[in-house]
């Protein structure tokens, strides 16, 4: 298969926002495109079908694409006019940042000023956003989007110069950003003046030749006097408490702490001027070489790892050399340490990509190693064959892995636990140890949460058969009133007085329905039953009536609508049966004996069973010892101080609830940057195919009030 993307002849004279597409070739059709059609050829495509294009949002081109699906497909070719280079030097033209125009497709040089490491995106791809600049002083945004992580572009620090080949120039925000398409590639060279001009790609076809050359040079000047390639690297002798900095370095050994944590201990042969934080491993768990003699001296920086940042810490191997972005330094105290003695620092590479935040191994040959590798080999007479034993271990201050960040999360929490037990908060690793039945006090962040989409947290549920289900998708309830409502005919029940009107639609009559008990009572006390409306009309016509019963007429008798659709709406409040408890049919309703008309009084005459309006999230909970995933059901509403039938059929209710998880979970943020919150866990067990399941809730709990 292969993905081409073509544009109109002359997209400035088009009318049309998208003028770029994307092809689909199969088989021979696709390989001779491949080896026969160059960049700038003017093609002609017969025979080929419009389908949507699964890729519109990512890549902004037109919302549908052209799909090679019969032998009948061809391609004509007409090669580009323009004569080709007389040499390679002439391949490319590249375009200044300034002059970049959207929807075109650009060739670029520029320098890196921010960048972060390939990251999962939503889809199928690992995405690279960096943003670079050029001597026009235009700083553009960029976004990479592929597959394998190996064909992301090496950037290893800020300074760095970077070659983009067909990159799509898009406008967004008043301001241009590049996106890759197809057939794109990257090259990116070191930003030191007076270092070798070394291109570093994935890619095993490439060319830069003494053009190339000039435009590094160039751009090494610009950005040095600039100050552009600031060196934001930090040694482990300079380094204080409660820092951010980038940290190069050699892997000395690793180990897996739990499942989400791994330890990676590193150094680059300087001397920290605190006491280092120690973790002790067992030496049959440690990958690598033993550190002691190097932890003694204070050389060992021992750096915790969590979340995204793993997949790449299971994949290092112990010699090899490592760069952190944006590491953080903390003071941390150790258990039974006394308060005279003094605080040890460690270092945390927190989950999230802020501020470029990540980690990734450096080649060997790289220049920017050579001075550290120089100051390494002055420590090659250490000896680390130290015998391990348990006088040595002693010798290190030892920090289980349940404890280490306990420092972090002494500050006020966001919630209050609102219980009588009166326990001792445990951490996380501890609750999973635990045997259930237990309520247990924990404090952690939220890591995620689920639905994202929060309108999708508000659940129907039925108290009788403990049944759960969505609330209805207004487009399938508009559904069941239009087939409702289509060739309708008014019934005639003995009980009921009825006003019935024609419809400006064709063959459509609405019809009011009231008890003759109530004729001649306030609206506001009425039970009227209407038939032949579409959802949008009752919906209206709710606003100035307490109690709408939508109903339909089946042999001229009134009968339900199908309980898919609210069996009741009262203002902006919509009321729904379980299709499961409920009776089929009402006949007779008696009215009198009713002296106030609320959602439960109109489901009794009807025969139907309420659903609850609940709210139900699923929070991912990390306290740094592990992650667990809760529920937040039964004691939902005690937790936002919110009623969930009242945020149903309101706005500004359900915007204080985004504004609550936004502030547990702010938009773009990482875990440390989230605050700590206070819960009581209750852990039980659950049949799960014949087998116990362990399950956690969040009960007991509420967001304190600002």
């Amino acid at each position: 298969m292969l993905r081409a993307e073509i544009r109109e002849e002359d997209p400035l004279q088009s009318t049309t926002e998208h003028t770029s597409i994307n092809v689909i070739f199969f088989d021979t059709l696709a390989k001779d495109f491949s080896q026969s059609v160059k960049q700038g050829d003017i093609v002609l495509l017969a025979n080929f079908t419009i389908s949507k294009s699964p890729t519109f949002l990512r890549d902004k081109l037109h919302p549908c694409q052209l799909e090679m699906d019969n032998k009948d497909a061809c391609v004509y070719v007409c090669p580009s006019a323009i004569p080709g280079p007389s040499s390679s030097e002439a391949k490319y033209v590249y375009v200044p940042l300034n002059k970049l125009k959207s929807k075109t497709l650009v060739n670029v040089y520029g320098v890196v000023t921010f960048f972060k490491q390939p990251f999962p995106s939503k889809g199928s791809d690992y995405c690279t956003t960096l943003k670079i600049t050029d001597q026009s002083d235009v700083k553009v945004i960029c976004t990479i989007f592929c597959k394998k992580l190996e064909d992301h572009p090496l950037i290893f620090r800020v300074g760095d110069i970077i070659r983009l080949h067909r990159f799509k120039a898009e406008a967004f925000r008043d301001s241009i950003t590049l996106i890759n398409t197809f057939g794109w590639s990257t090259v990116t060279f070191n930003g030191i003046i007076d270092s070798p001009i070394v291109p570093r790609t994935s890619s095993k076809s490439f060319f830069y030749g003494e053009a190339d050359k000039r435009r590094v040079q160039e751009l090494r000047q610009w950005a040095a006097n600039q100050s552009l390639c600031s060196d934001l690297n930090t040694s482990l002798s300079s380094v204080q408490p409660h820092m951010y900095f980038d940290f190069t370095c050699q892997l000395l050994a690793k180990a897996v702490m739990h499942s989400g944590c791994i330890l990676l201990k590193v150094w680059d042969g300087t001397r920290c001027q605190l006491p280092l934080l120690q973790v002790a491993v067992p030496p049959d768990e440690l990958e690598g070489e033993c550190t002691l003699a190097k932890d003694k001296m204070n050389l060992t920086a021992n750096v915790l790892v969590y979340d995204n940042h793993l997949e790449v810490a299971r994949d290092l191997k112990p010699g090899a050399f490592l760069r952190f972005y944006n590491l953080r330094a903390l003071l941390q105290k150790v258990p039974g340490q006394l308060p005279d003695q003094p605080e040890h620092l460690g270092f945390h590479l927190h989950g999230g990509t802020v501020y470029g935040r990540g980690l990734r191994s450096l080649p060997a040959e790289t220049p920017d190693l050579l001075s550290l590798k120089s100051v390494l080999e002055k420590h090659v007479d250490l000896d680390e064959h130290e015998e391990v034993n348990d006088g040595t271990l002693l010798e290190i201050w030892y920090t289980p892995p349940e404890s280490i960040g306990a420092e972090e999360n002494a500050g006020p929490a966001y919630t209050v636990q609102t219980c009588e037990h009166n326990t001792q908060r445990i951490t996380l690793a501890q609750v999973k140890r635990s045997t259930p039945p237990l309520s247990c006090h924990v404090r952690a962040r939220v890591k995620k949460y689920l639905p994202q989409q929060l309108y999708q947290c508000l659940k129907l549920f039925c108290s009788k058969c403990k049944t759960m289900k969505d609330v209805p998708d207004d487009s399938a309830v508009a559904n069941i009133f239009l087939e409702s409502a289509r060739d309708n005919q008014p019934c005639d029940e003995q009980w009921a007085a009825t006003s019935s009107a024609n419809s400006r639609e064709p063959g459509r009559t609405i019809s009011m329905h009231v008890s003759k008990d109530m004729v001649g009572k306030s609206s506001h006390m009425q039970l009227i039953f209407i038939e032949g409306m579409t959802l949008d009309e009752i919906s209206v016509l709710s606003r100035d009536h307490k109690n709408l019963v939508p109903v339909r007429s089946e042999n001229s008798k009134m009968t339900r609508m199908d309980l898919t659709a609210p069996f009741l709406f009262s203002g902006k409040k919509r009321y729904y049966g379980c299709k499961q408890c409920s009776r089929n049919t009402f006949e007779n309703p008696v009215f009198t004996g009713v002296e106030t008309w609320d959602e439960q009084a109109v489901a009794a005459v009807l025969g139907v069973q309420m659903m609850q309006y609940r709210f139900l999230i699923q929070f991912e909970l990390d306290d740094v010892t592990d992650t667990i995933e809760a529920l937040l059901w039964e004691d939902a509403e005690r937790f936002f101080h919110i009623s969930a039938v009242d945020a149903s059929g309101c706005q500004d209710l359900q915007d204080r609830i985004q504004t609550i998880m936004d502030t547990i979970q702010p938009p773009e943020s990482s875990l440390e940057e989230r605050p700590w919150m206070d819960f009581c866990l209750s852990v039980y067990t659950v049949k799960d195919n014949d087998r116990n399941k362990v399950c956690y809730q969040i009960t007991n709990t509420e967001i304190v009030k600002q």
